[in-house]
């Protein structure tokens, strides 16, 4: 029973290992990775469009499928310039320090490439970053409306 349980151990510590040596993320990379998604929403809810801009590559999508009272679906798209403008307008700032949720996920991490989940006050973005010339930006967004509380 004891071999049986060291041998366990020991192909478990191969395992993450092997894992962690295959992603090779260091743990710079997981802080800018984050810090990437906090000067996004961040700088949504600052209306601050410096830190929002540090944060996009220019040619950013962000997109969300609607769906109409007939239950067609529609992709709405912004484009990295309409996300700066939006920042710079304030419309961020509506949201009540109180309700500026901010919770920043790494979902994976892959050579040049991660995908992050951020929960916001009303919605959830799903962030595709990339390590551009160096640095981390979000290249793609795919967001979804969280459903209305009900009073």
């Amino acid at each position: 029973m004891k071999k049986i349980i060291l041998i366990f151990a020991i192909v478990l510590a191969f395992c993450v290992v092997g894992v962690q040596a295959q992603t090779g993320v260091s743990d710079a990379d997981k802080a800018a990775i984050t810090q990437t998604a906090l000067d996004y929403i961040e700088g949504w809810y600052a209306a601050d469009a410096e830190r929002m801009e540090r944060a996009l590559h220019p040619d950013l999508a962000k997109r969300i499928v609607r769906t109409n009272e007939k239950g067609q679906s529609m992709l709405g798209q912004m484009g990295a310039l309409a996300l700066v403008q939006g920042v710079r307008a304030g419309y961020g700032k509506n949201t009540p320090k109180e309700k500026q949720q901010k919770d920043v996920t790494i979902l994976d991490v892959f050579g040049n490439a991660a995908s992050v989940k951020i929960v916001a006050s009303d919605w959830i973005d799903y962030l595709h970053i990339g390590k551009f010339n160096g640095r981390w930006v979000i290249i793609n967004v795919l967001w979804e409306m969280k459903p209305a509380e009900k009073k």
